[in-house]
């Protein structure tokens, strides 16, 4: 009897494995029997197929990820100060954080955007808004560093951007907060009627990148919130989500809702720049600042404006019409063939669709219902092109993977629906984890999106990862969108509060890549560019060392006669043409960051020594097998003393 049960036990565990060995999804380890582990795995030595860049949120930085593993390859520092790279506190980039109110060394930095040509992404530069103090910002993504940030002045809470038209004509920003414009000792009381949005057009120099506030378009006191160019048929226009139509002023989340819709503002930007070379503008009076990095000096300088171009759109018909939508809508989002514009009500439960050639045929005929401060209000049920019944509740942002279908987060379900363009229905749903804000389909927003994956951005973790305290990590999560359904493949770990993302592939950006800067390319005017030019320089209380790094030491590394007051700049060049052997530097006792110095390329730094001694300095990033041999010293003596200025390297 016992050789007989023992057979029967073993028999079931036979047929209970084959089972299991045939129908994975019944095992625990249903993930890796799926092999979708193997789906995210990249292997040493190969690369990520995409392109991610995230925002930083409340870091002000934009953070680059590699899809589909979720690796984290670099933080770029952009309205924010970095201790890693020394931006912002090196001398060289300090000018970068310059606003018309002083330097504001952190913001707040929400929507990521890439550069495109014929509406498809071409992988030059990603544009950024800085949400607190209204800027925005271009990174190089040949270099991966921030290039240029230009303030905007008559706003205030730069949320509706920084969106990029088809050609990258514009980057354009909305105000989320209407002020007096220009600013004045008003009662806030009075706000409705005396308050304005000024929406910003920022052209873009097509070769350079270079960007200029070409004009604003003075809108009504409302909140404007995001903003997505048209595509195709609809280029040309601009269109903007608007709430607190109500013109509220207090407690908005009861008195902004009061409207059962509030609008979508489409703006014709090409009549913009037509009444612009008109000369129909008004020059306003302001000042803001415009930050520039120059590559071949390898420093920032601020150009504060004094004037900026206004349009007043009751002034102009034809220029702005408002488009009623469910009410308090967040993401504005248009289709790849630019006919359909989503409008999402956040306290709707359903999805709707404008259609572009409704929006004509409306206006043509004048199909209006009333208007708002002169801007007329096309009639709701003669513009909709679809709408996308029970969809879930809480409705955010939409991307598309280019195949007729929209992709809509909903923060309340906490999932990410997928639905039919034209037919409006539901195909699919997947939940997150949780609280989902935006979502990123690589090319998404483009008339080419890379319809592979999609990365959902959920603002609550709580259980996904190891707990570290009150604050926790927020959440990335990746789905394969290829198939007729989701799947959930990866959750990963992000920086900051992420609002958005932009993505492509990384062969559009690989090509690009600057290596090194060449030697004789550099044109700082502090740079040494080789060793028999180092030297030390005083000029009153002022010393300027002239510094070169390379493997492994720096040149001079004994310096004396620098004394306690005196302020003393090092100007470090790193003499490297090797691609990925940076150096570092730290002296004891500075006050800021050490700098991290990239091959070819020149920084500076300010000590302040404040007591006599001998004070060593070191590189601080490991260069090679002699990395800790790479340090100097510096003799400080007293105020009075009569040590003469000397440098040497190896006794010399």
């Amino acid at each position: 009897m016992k050789i007989l049960s023992y057979l029967s036990s073993t028999l079931l565990i036979g047929v209970l494995v084959l089972v299991t060995s045939c129908n994975p999804s019944q095992q625990n380890g249903g993930a890796l029997s799926n092999n979708i582990a193997e789906r995210v795995y990249v292997a040493p030595g190969e690369h990520d197929e995409f392109y991610a860049f995230i925002s930083g949120g409340f870091s002000g930085q934009l953070s680059v990820y590699g899809l589909p593993s979720g690796r984290l390859f670099k933080v770029i520092p952009v309205f924010s100060q970095d201790p890693e790279k020394a931006y912002g506190y090196n001398e060289e980039t300090k000018p970068m954080l310059n606003t018309s109110f002083g330097p504001v060394p952190w913001d707040d930095a929400h929507h990521p955007d890439l550069s495109q040509t014929n509406g498809e992404i071409d992988g030059r530069w990603c544009f950024i808004n800085g949400n607190n103090t209204p800027r925005i910002a271009r990174v190089n993504l040949s270099t991966f560093e921030t290039d240029e940030i230009i303030e905007l002045p008559n706003s205030a809470g730069n949320h509706s951007s920084s969106f990029v038209t088809e050609n990258t004509e514009y980057v354009v920003a909305g105000t989320r907060f209407s002020i007096p414009v220009p600013q004045e000792d008003v009662s806030i009381s009075e706000y409705k009627g005396k308050f304005k949005g000024a929406i910003s057009f920022i052209k873009v120099d097509e070769t350079t990148g270079r960007m200029d506030l070409d004009f604003q378009v003075m809108m009504p006191g409302f909140n404007y919130d995001l903003a997505h160019p048209g595509r195709g048929k609809s280029h040309g226009w601009m269109f903007f989500t608007t709430y607190n139509t109500e013109e509220a002023n207090t407690l908005l989340e009861v008195n902004a809702s009061q409207n059962d819709k509030d609008f979508i503002a489409a703006i014709n930007w090409k009549k913009a720049q037509e009444l612009i070379e008109q000369g129909a503008f008004e020059t306003m009076p302001t000042s803001y600042a415009h930050n520039v990095y120059d590559e071949e000096t390898q420093m920032a300088t601020t150009t504060m404006k004094k004037e900026v171009r206004v349009i007043d759109p009751t002034q102009h018909p034809g220029l702005v019409y408002l488009l009623p939508t469910p009410k308090s809508p967040h993401g504005c989002d248009v289709d790849p063939t630019g006919e359909y514009i989503i409008g999402s009500g956040k306290l709707s439960a359903s999805l709707t669709a404008h259609s572009f050639t409704k929006m004509l045929d409306a206006i043509e005929n004048e199909k209006f219902d009333g208007d708002a401060y002169g801007i007329p209000i096309l009639n709701y049920d003669d513009i909709v092109g679809g709408v996308v019944q029970q969809a879930g509740l809480g409705p955010l942002h939409t991307e598309f993977d280019g195949k007729g279908n929209g992709y809509t987060t909903f923060f309340i379900s906490s999932e990410v629906v997928k639905w039919k363009l034209g037919t409006w229905e539901v195909l699919d749903r997947q939940p997150t984890y949780y609280s989902v804000g935006h979502l990123m389909i690589p090319g998404g927003n483009s008339r080419k999106p890379f319809g592979k994956y999609a990365v959902a951005m959920n603002k609550i973790t709580k259980d996904r990862y190891l707990p570290t305290g009150p604050e926790l990590t927020q959440s990335a999560q990746l789905y394969d969108i290829t198939g007729d359904k989701m799947e959930l493949l990866l959750d990963f770990p992000t920086i900051g509060e992420p609002h958005y993302a932009a993505g492509c592939p990384a062969d559009l950006i690989k090509p690009r890549q600057k290596k090194i800067y060449k030697l004789e390319e550099n044109h700082h005017p502090h740079a040494v560019k080789n060793e028999k030019d180092t030297r030390v320089e005083r000029d009153g209380k002022e010393v300027h060392i002239y510094m070169t790094t390379i493997r492994s030491h720096f040149a001079p590394d004994n310096i004396e006669g620098v004394k306690v007051g005196d302020k003393v700049y090092f100007h470090v060049t790193n003499l490297e043409q090797d691609y990925d052997v940076p150096h570092g530097i730290s002296m004891i006792g500075a006050n800021t960051s050490e700098l991290l110095i990239m091959p070819g390329q020149t920084e500076t730094f300010i000590w302040e020594p404040k007591q006599i001694g001998v004070w060593p300095f070191y590189c601080t990033d490991f260069c090679s097998a002699l990395h800790q041999e790479m340090q100097g010293y510096v003799r400080v003596s007293a105020k009075d003393a009569d040590v003469p200025l000397s440098w040497s390297l190896d006794g010399e």
